[in-house]
């Protein structure tokens, strides 16, 4: 995991995500996009898209000659999966808590119906006792 917060550490490689986020791209294309935008050589961008493939980030197919980037969805649930974790400490324990729930309404459910019954013959007979 620290990889992947690594490689989201540098500012042209979270460009090159929001630049896959619409979909597949070349890397023809984003080695302009990104010249556009700064001066950068087409070798940074290559070790750039191999410091997030090797995150896991981001995955790279063979079509020819070219080279077609993704984002990698699995590498990115799970870095949203550990921040989620961070924003919500408590989220393992909800269904536990859930059940307990349950089981204390049912209590309350119980007592007010156990209250609500009249009282039997036994219990008369035991209060004129005392």
């Amino acid at each position: 995991m620290a990889g992947v917060f690594e490689a989201l550490g540098d500012l042209t490689r979270r460009q090159i995500l929001e630049l896959l986020a619409p979909g597949e791209q070349p890397a023809g294309e984003l080695v302009a996009t990104l010249q556009a935008r700064a001066p950068i050589s087409q070798p940074a961008v290559s070790q750039h898209l191999k410091v997030l493939r090797d995150a896991g980030l981001v995955t790279v197919r063979a079509e020819g000659t070219r080279r077609l980037y993704a984002l990698d969805e699995a590498g990115l649930e799970a870095a949203r999966a550990w921040l989620g974790r961070l924003a919500d400490p408590l989220a393992p324990f909800a269904q536990p808590l859930d059940a307990l729930e349950t089981e204390v309404a049912r209590g309350r459910r119980s007592s007010r119906v156990a209250a609500k019954r009249p009282a039997s013959r036994s219990d008369t007979s035991d209060s004129r006792l005392a």
